[in-house]
């Protein structure tokens, strides 16, 4: 019988959010912020380290990005370097996505070695730490790094897909406010 493997959590939180026109992390939804919100999913899924990975400090333990938008696989990396002998497998939120439901990453939870993710949506993404690519570089692609991990894909129903894919526009954030159960952007 095999070692449980041992969860962790990176949020990415790098990026501009030039087309939010404020950082995505610190926006309130129902009185929180996203930040926080998926900090706790990522608890209540059993996470047992939970950092950020890009600028801004959020009460996290926190990876900075390596370079100025250096975009998501940089983020990843960076994650991995600071919970790298903590923990075994790590849950990739998106800081974007505070909607996520357990239910919603239930799929990929489940998933055996090497991890998964959607078919088609690159994050969220479950990955054991033994899986990231030697040779991964900071600008590959998120589905690159996904292919290269050789991560299971696991179908997509297209109802979470919008908050798999989360706000990234005050119209984006307004139409999943009220499409969710879950936390609801200010109006």
């Amino acid at each position: 019988m095999s070692t449980p493997l041992t969860l962790g959590a990176i949020i990415l939180t790098g990026g501009a959010s030039r087309r939010m026109g404020t950082d995505k992390a610190a926006q309130l939804w129902d009185g929180r912020r996203a930040v926080d919100l998926v900090a706790e999913l990522a608890r209540a899924l059993g996470a047992k380290v939970v950092v950020s990975a890009g600028d801004g400090a959020f009460g996290l333990p926190r990876a900075p990005d390596p370079a100025p938008l250096s975009g998501p696989v940089a983020g990843v990396l960076a994650g991995i370097a600071l919970v790298r002998g903590q923990v075994d497998r790590v849950l990739v939120l998106a800081v974007d996505a505070p909607t996520i439901n357990p239910e919603d990453l239930a799929p990929l939870l489940a998933a055996g070695a090497p991890g998964a993710a959607f078919d088609g949506q690159p994050l969220p993404m479950v990955l054991d730490i033994a899986a990231v690519p030697q040779d991964a570089q900071d600008d590959w692609p998120l589905r690159r790094f996904v292919a290269r991990a050789g991560l299971i894909q696991i179908p997509l129903d297209l109802e979470l897909l919008p908050r798999l894919r989360g706000a990234n526009t005050p119209e984006e954030r307004d139409r999943l406010a009220g499409e969710s159960d879950g936390p609801k952007a200010p109006k």
